[in-house]
């Protein structure tokens, strides 16, 4: 939604405001809360939702021990090679992974660092 359609929403509600994202933060900061709206929190929610699978947890696992082709994670997870780079597409849209290509194969590596800190939790906890 643009901004200027948020602020026309947040005006026409009863004729109050609604706090808006950076007003938000201050109050939050000003406040003791952490800062943060649910708005703000769109793009979180849909990279979590790109990792909540099984295979593509795995994958992660795998990536953050070094690189991989598509074959490889493919076997390893027990899916056929267009199921794998399906979920590696996915997941590279969120910036988790970059893939470099030698000669006929495409390897892929971990992009974002903080995947790390999510599989530690999820390790943690479920295995």
């Amino acid at each position: 939604m643009a901004a200027a359609n948020v602020v026309e929403m947040a005006k026409s509600n009863s004729g109050t405001r609604k706090p808006q994202p950076k007003r938000a933060a201050r109050e939050a900061k000003s406040s003791g809360k952490p800062a943060g709206d649910p708005r703000s929190f769109g793009e979180a929610a849909e990279c979590l939702r790109t990792l909540a699978h099984p295979v593509r947890l795995r994958m992660v696992q795998l990536l953050l021990s070094g690189r991989y082709t598509v074959g490889e994670l493919a076997e390893d997870c027990g899916v056929p090679d267009n199921v794998a780079s399906e979920h590696l597409r996915l997941m590279q849209r969120c910036g988790f992974f970059t893939s470099q290509r030698e000669g006929r194969k495409v390897y892929y590596e971990v992009a974002e660092p903080h995947l790390q800190s999510i599989m530690k939790c999820v390790e943690a906890r479920f295995l």
